[in-house]
């Protein structure tokens, strides 16, 4: 895998609800086509050339070193940590990227520091050991492998992602789907209760919309669709007892 060397790796995430991030890789093979607005920020910024590039991620070599250095100096002014904003911490087919990530939440959590982590990959099992406090979520707008194939081609089966999430909420862990970008029936028919019941079990669900993508657009009042999901979505998790 190819490695870079960069000069930091916490930063203030910029969004309103969390608080420090940090991204261990540049790109991500899981290669989402909704398109992934990573990538459109990296090819903004002149951070890649291509979408071939994106999809061939490169991690970062010296994470730990500046992650140890980092801590060590700023601890007592951060909160919490999400894993990642730009990549993703447990990409498929890069065994070094997990060690990478578990070993970073590891220091992270030695450091009084819980976690966040959202992932299209399988979570390990190993994170039920790790700091209680810890959130661990999955990316999931479908149960249709198909629809997976086209647009999340190198992103973990949907099945593999909800078992590896279950795991770690029967270990008592904190679990939640973040159900975005949900696409409008033009992309694909399905039944949004299927998908809510198959993550029943979370405790807390975020609900978003597909955007950067003119597809939306030739759905019909995709406005008045997308009030409709949102309202199933809350209708169901206030019956489950779930955040949204």
């Amino acid at each position: 895998m190819k490695s870079i060397l960069r000069k930091s790796i916490l930063y203030k995430s910029g969004i309103s609800s969390l608080d420090y991030a940090m991204n261990p890789v540049l790109g991500c093979a899981h290669g989402c086509r909704y398109p992934c607005y990573a990538w459109l920020m990296a090819m903004r910024f002149g951070k890649v050339k291509s979408y071939s590039q994106w999809i061939q991620p490169a991690i970062v070599g010296n994470t730990l070193e500046l992650l140890e250095k980092e801590l060590r100096k700023w601890h007592w002014k951060i909160h919490h940590v999400q894993l990642c904003l730009t990549t993703d911490p447990f990409m498929v087919g890069y065994p070094e990227v997990r060690q990478l990530s578990l070993a970073s939440i590891g220091m992270i959590n030695q450091n009084g520091i819980p976690c966040g982590i959202l992932t299209k990959g399988v979570l390990p099992p190993e994170l039920a050991e790790m700091d209680q406090r810890n959130s661990y979520g999955i990316s999931l707008v479908s149960l249709d492998e198909e629809f997976r194939e086209r647009w999340e081609p190198g992103a973990a089966p949907y099945r593999e992602r909800i078992d590896a999430l279950r795991y770690l909420h029967n270990k008592g862990m904190h679990t939640w789907v973040h159900m975005e970008p949900y696409p409008t029936p033009n992309v694909i028919s399905q039944d949004l209760n299927e998908i809510l019941e198959e993550i029943s079990f979370v405790d807390s669900i975020d609900f978003g919309r597909w955007n950067y993508s003119s597809l939306i657009s030739h759905f019909p009042d995709s406005d008045a669709f997308y009030r409709a999901m949102e309202e199933q979505v809350r209708t169901f998790c206030e019956a489950h007892g779930i955040e949204y």
